[in-house]
């Protein structure tokens, strides 16, 4: 894998709409990694993505839980998340949450990638390095 592509950890516990990003992001040259499940996002300590796409609604710890959690961790407090939902109040969740973003399902494909790409972009890879470097 070319080191320039950008890492995107999409976790949703349905897995159409993972199978349906998964294909989105990597026709879009992105470098996928899908989760079903909540707890796994909060395992990640190494190959840090540079975008995180989490569903809020999710058996177990469910998104919004997930976001808080990652946001107050020195590794992970600068990695984008968004945030997404077929929730009606999916923007006011996202603001409580810390996300950075949201997307309401169903989602456009252009509007969906325009935000990826927005936020993939302005991933801070310094402040993460610098991070894993601090033990």
């Amino acid at each position: 894998m070319p080191e320039n592509k950008k890492k995107v950890l999409v976790a949703d516990d349905d897995e159409g709409i993972l199978d349906v990003m998964d294909v989105m992001l990597e026709s879009a040259g992105y470098s996928v990694t899908t989760m079903i499940r909540g707890e796994a996002v909060l395992a990640i300590k190494e190959d840090l993505p540079d975008l995180i796409l989490l569903d809020i609604w999710m058996a177990g710890i469910d998104g919004r839980e997930i976001c808080k959690h990652l946001k107050n961790q020195s590794l992970t407090k600068y990695i984008p998340i968004i945030l997404i939902s077929a929730n009606s109040d999916t923007e006011e969740i996202a603001k409580q949450a810390g996300a950075d973003d949201f997307i309401c399902k169903p989602f456009d494909m252009d509007n969906f990638l325009q935000k990826v790409a927005k936020y993939s972009k302005n991933a801070r890879p310094d402040m993460r390095y610098n991070a894993l470097n601090k033990n």
